[in-house]
């Protein structure tokens, strides 16, 4: 894992974007990899098995990114909004957000942890988005499925066009008939551990209200 030269720095790319290096093979660049994590989630189909909502998203998803109408840099903004709506049903950002800051979970109030689930949904969904116009043509083989109710794992490859393999597997739990992923693992790191570990860090030194404050900072920086 690269320094961490200050606590700011921990919050800057969503999933500790390579600062182990491991998510890397021969010069596979991470945000490519993360595009296709989300290109692969992206989108619900209801009573759909685990591993026949992730494929079955991925050409809705694609249709939207080759919109000629929505190449233009003026539509920028429309066109992730259509990719926000996408999103939206299929991450579980609540669960996510629990289980990203741990045990301090149990310690805030409703207005707290509602304030830390709008403001990291916002993080990931910036960061996400930012990552997933990258995409240019990989391919996403699907290595198999277990299923535990109500979870699930859908195991997957992507597939560079230099012939490369990142392994990504989907961690999904199951709401009503629809499957909805709370965390993502790129060749054996957990997006969901990764935050963990860094707003345990932050707490330990820093107030919960200045992990908000960071958040917000954050995003202000994706958004400018």
């Amino acid at each position: 894992m690269a320094a961490r030269s200050n606590q700011r720095r921990r919050l800057r790319d969503a999933g500790g974007e390579a600062r182990r290096g491991r998510v890397r093979r021969g010069g596979i660049a991470l945000r490519t990899v993360l595009a296709l994590v989300l290109l692969a989630g992206l989108g619900a189909a209801p009573a759909a098995g685990p591993t026949a909502q992730i494929r079955g998203a991925i050409d809705r998803t694609l249709e939207i990114l080759k919109r000629p109408d929505l190449k233009s840099k003026a539509r920028a903004a429309e066109r992730r909004d259509f990719l926000r709506n996408e999103i939206k049903p299929v991450f579980d950002f609540e669960e996510m957000s629990r289980r990203s800051l741990g045990p301090s979970w149990r310690q805030r109030t409703p207005k707290e942890k509602a304030d830390f689930v709008g403001l990291f949904t916002e993080l990931l969904e910036n960061a996400y988005l930012g990552k997933i116009e990258s995409y240019q043509g990989e391919k996403i083989e699907y290595a198999g499925e277990t299923v535990d109710l109500p979870y699930a794992v859908v195991k997957t490859l992507i597939v560079t066009t230099k012939s490369q393999e990142v392994q990504v597997d989907y961690r999904m739990i199951r709401n009503g008939d629809q499957w909805r992923i709370y965390d993502v693992v790129i060749e054996g790191i957990s997006l969901v551990n990764n935050y963990r570990s860094q707003f345990g860090s932050i707490l330990q030194n820093s107030s919960f209200d200045q992990l908000l404050s960071k958040l917000r900072s954050t995003i202000k920086r994706q958004q400018s």
